[in-house]
């Protein structure tokens, strides 16, 4: 059954095809490694150019998501959607190890961190809230980006109430051994649980730039708040990563 809803879909042609497409190759379908309909079987199939066509594929090539070269088919890259665990880097390092995310990553490819800013300032409204605190109460924002294989995979900004941050390694301009989740455990504030809450955005002109994306689809925004013993919030963390390259993976059990 199909519906109407009477909203026309105003894109172009070619960014229609090229959503068809991209379905495709996130559900699977398009496997990876697997070449794409020849231009010919594309233009029959979408009563479009071959102008349009190369347009479409284009923005597949753009988004990293297809390969391809004159003269070649154009294939589903082997890395066209990475699946995250949250749940898998929460908990602290051991000592001596390193960040939790490094080593999970380590599993997709070539992981970093890029240290990008520290400084104390004041929160946004839905990680104020949260936290617990007013909004003339001041926080230690510490911004990151995250790449495997030299791609940036994730802007990250953790805010820290200044009760748990001052006068601790979270407000300096260095890496912390293990991540805040080993230091927080050692300064007597182990993470216990976490609250995330993920939606679909418009990239804005900072996130646009960081992760290097091709275009305006949708980044996934995730804003995680981390609570210690007696429901004590001691982090709220929003990250965000390109929709269309990564997906989150949680795992549940009946209550």
């Amino acid at each position: 059954m199909t519906y109407d809803t009477g909203s026309p879909d105003r894109r172009s042609l070619h960014e229609r095809i090229a959503a068809d497409l991209r379905e495709e190759i996130m559900s699977g379908d398009l496997a990876a490694g697997a070449s794409l309909p020849s231009t010919v079987q594309l233009k029959e199939r979408f009563d479009a150019s071959n102008a349009t066509i190369q347009k479409a594929l284009q923005l597949l090539k753009d988004e990293r998501l297809v390969v391809g070269r004159a003269g070649a088919a154009v294939t589903v890259r082997e890395h066209r959607q990475r699946t995250m665990r949250p749940a898998s880097y929460m908990a602290p390092a051991p000592s001596g190890d390193p960040y939790r995310w490094l080593t999970e990553a380590a599993k997709l490819g070539a992981p970093d961190t890029s240290l990008l800013d520290v400084r104390e300032t004041s929160a946004p409204a839905d990680v104020a809230a949260p936290l617990r605190i007013s909004g003339e109460e001041t926080v230690v924002l510490r911004e990151q980006v995250l790449t495997l294989d030299d791609d940036p995979v994730e802007l990250v900004k953790s805010y820290y109430p200044m009760a748990i941050a001052r006068g601790t390694t979270i407000t300096e301009k260095r890496k912390i051994r293990g991540g805040t989740p080993a230091l927080l455990a050692e300064l007597g504030f182990p993470p216990r649980t976490s609250v995330d809450r993920v939606s679909a955005r418009v990239p804005t002109q900072e996130q646009y730039r960081a992760l290097k994306l091709p275009s305006d689809l949708p980044v996934l925004r995730t804003l995680r708040v981390v609570f210690s013993d007696d429901e004590r919030p001691i982090e709220a963390t929003v990250m965000v990563k390109a929709g269309h390259l990564y997906e989150l993976q949680y795992e549940f059990s009946a209550e």
